[in-house]
């Protein structure tokens, strides 16, 4: 496994970049505004490198241009890419590096709650194509990650909320105990240093045991079958949804799923949808339709089916659940009609 250091404050150390002909730092305007200065006089000698934000530009025309910013500075197979982001910048980033002169090292200085819990850890990259999201990818393993828990404060209130999904997840996941403490709190009160620590121990636990998606891991895809559909087609629209905006959603659609395969009971469904409902409030879903023709182009699918994994009960899961198009569509009404 990669290693991971948890911090307050970004601290580099020095000694890491010796061994690199040259470094550069991927940035997006977001970052370079608010978090480069942090680390800035902390690097070696270095290049600056600037896609654009958001995942509306997480293609391969971002990439196109980022390895031709990569072969212009005259990298070479011995140097380092810093990607200072998100999960956006982090994917792609990610992805270029791996790709560039067959792959090239990178570091993860992850600076949104969801990049620090989900998107830094194990080793996925990948970009969309269209609307289909991380269609095109590899398995590239980051030379180290570093989390400053600082970096928090330069987020907006609806980046912090998008990142609290994916730790609902894990909790859902794997620990009920942590589920039955972060329901009890309201977003504002959680205690982010103590939750990243507990994500990114169960998540790295989970990749260590399966680093490829041979099985376990396919758990971790759990919100992400009807999410990464919601946020595709909001793509399509126009509607942007953020990413835990799309997944909170999905993980209560896929809690009713679940709950039609008797895998979770009624009143483990609800309180799944009571409380992400409360944080998250609902999405508007005016073409299921949309959303399953996008579900059938998933990674996760074997042939005609459509697979995704279902928790039950709180605290442990399952996946490569097979489930028919009437299954989704009676979940997706469940979600629609559902009142807190």
């Amino acid at each position: 496994m990669t290693p991971i250091r948890i911090q307050k404050t970004p601290v580099l150390p020095k000694t890491f970049f010796r061994k690199y002909t040259s470094v550069g730092v991927l940035v997006d305007p977001n970052t370079r505004k608010h978090c480069y200065e942090k680390i800035r006089n902390q690097l070696p000698r270095h290049h600056v490198f600037e896609v654009p934000e958001g995942e509306q530009h997480k293609n391969l025309e971002t990439c196109q241009r980022l390895w031709q910013d990569l072969t212009d500075a005259h990298f070479d197979r011995h140097s380092l890419l810093l990607v200072l982001g998100g999960g956006v910048p982090g994917d792609l980033g990610g992805f270029c590096a791996s790709t560039f002169k067959r792959g090239i090292d990178f570091v993860l200085v992850p600076t949104t709650l969801l990049a620090m819990v989900d998107a830094s850890i194990g080793g996925k990259t990948g970009v969309d194509v269209g609307p289909i999201k991380n269609h095109v990818g590899t398995f590239a393993m980051p030379a180290a990650t570093w989390i400053a828990t600082d970096f928090l404060h330069t987020l907006p209130p609806s980046e912090l909320r998008s990142g609290f999904a994916e730790v609902i997840k894990h909790c859902l996941l794997g620990d009920h105990r942590m589920w039955d403490a972060i329901r009890k709190k309201s977003l504002d009160n959680q205690d982010w240093p103590r939750l990243i620590r507990h994500s990114t121990k169960f998540k790295g636990g989970v990749v260590k045991k399966d680093p490829r998606e041979a099985g376990l891991r396919k758990i971790l895809n759990y919100g992400h079958t009807i999410g990464h559909a919601l946020e595709g087609n909001s793509l399509r629209s126009g509607n942007r949804l953020l990413h835990g905006e799309a997944v909170a959603a999905g993980m209560v659609v896929e809690a009713f799923l679940s709950h039609q395969r008797k895998m979770l009971t009624l009143d483990d469904t609800r309180s799944i949808a009571g409380y992400v409902i409360s944080i998250f409030g609902k999405v508007e879903i005016q073409d299921p339709g949309q959303l399953i023709s996008l579900m059938r182009q998933d990674k996760k699918n074997k042939g005609n089916e459509i697979c995704v994994a279902l928790p039950g009960p709180v605290g442990k899961a399952r996946w490569d659940i097979e489930v028919s198009e009437k299954d989704i569509r009676k979940a997706l009404a469940s979600y629609r009609d559902y009142q807190t």
